[in-house]
C-alpha cells in the first residue's frame, strides 16, 4: 500500500471547502468524497473559518489597520538623510565646478513658473548636465 504524498492545499481551496460545509447542502461525507479530503479536515477548516469570521466584524480588524499606518518618524529620518546627502553632493559638485546653475528653492511640479523654468530649463543648466555627462563618460 503506497502512501499518498502530502498535499498543501491553498487558502482559497480551504475556504471553498469550509463554506460548502457551512452551507450544509451536502453531508460531511459527501463533501469529503467530492473534494477528496478527510471529513475531520473539513471540520477543522470549518471551525477555523468560523473563528476567523469574528475578526472581520470585531475590533481586531481595526487594530490591524492601526498597525499598518506609516511610521512618520522613520519617514522624517529618511527625508533628513536624503536632504543631507543632496546638500553634500551639491557642495562637492560646486567645488569641482560642475554645478553652476542656480538651484531653485521649490520647483513647481504642477504649473511651471518663470523662476523654475529659468533654473531648471535654462541653457546653463543643460550645459552643466552635458559637462557632467562628458566627465563621467571619460572617467568611467
Amino acid at each position: 500500500m503506497s502512501r499518498r504524498p502530502r498535499r498543501n492545499d491553498t487558502a482559497a481551496f480551504k475556504a471553498k471547502v469550509a463554506l460548502a460545509a457551512i452551507k450544509g447542502e451536502k453531508t460531511l461525507s459527501e463533501l469529503a468524497q467530492f473534494f477528496d479530503v478527510h471529513a475531520n479536515q473539513i471540520t477543522q477548516w470549518k471551525s477555523q473559518l468560523l473563528e476567523g469570521a469574528v475578526g472581520v466584524f470585531g475590533s481586531d480588524a481595526k487594530a490591524e489597520t492601526a498597525t499598518a499606518t506609516v511610521d512618520l518618524k522613520t519617514l522624517h529620518a529618511k527625508i533628513g538623510e536624503l536632504t543631507l546627502e543632496n546638500d553634500f553632493l551639491e557642495g562637492a559638485l560646486s567645488k569641482a565646478g560642475l554645478l553652476s546653475a542656480k538651484r531653485c528653492s521649490t520647483p513647481s511640479t504642477t504649473l511651471p513658473s518663470s523662476n523654475s523654468q529659468r533654473c531648471w530649463g535654462s541653457a546653463g543648466a543643460r550645459s552643466t548636465m552635458n559637462r557632467a555627462r562628458s566627465l563621467t563618460q571619460t572617467c568611467g
